[in-house]
């Protein structure tokens, strides 16, 4: 199996436990801030300049980031009807 595939099996096995979960960039930095991200999720497509905050704020505080391929994907995964660039499971 391919490594993104098994990246949105995890995405989709974790939302199904019905975790809580923000979607969009700014939403997610908010949950950064507050220390209530568990898991954070990327769009490998999406603008640097958007993921790169939550992947650098992730890094500083030991918090688990993972890279989906699309912003289709990332969205989809996360129960939404449009793209996203970024996502996280909260605590």
């Amino acid at each position: 199996m391919e490594r993104h595939q098994e990246r949105v099996i995890d995405m989709a096995g974790t939302l199904s436990q019905g975790k809580p979960s923000v979607v969009g960039t700014k939403q997610v930095l908010r949950a950064l801030e507050e220390g209530r991200v568990e898991r954070a999720y990327v769009a490998g497509d999406a603008d640097l300049i958007l993921t790169k905050r939550v992947v650098d704020r992730c890094y500083e505080r030991n918090i688990p980031c993972t890279q989906i391929e699309t912003m289709e994907e990332l969205g989809r995964g996360f129960g939404i009807a449009v793209r996203a660039a970024a996502a996280a499971i909260l605590k």
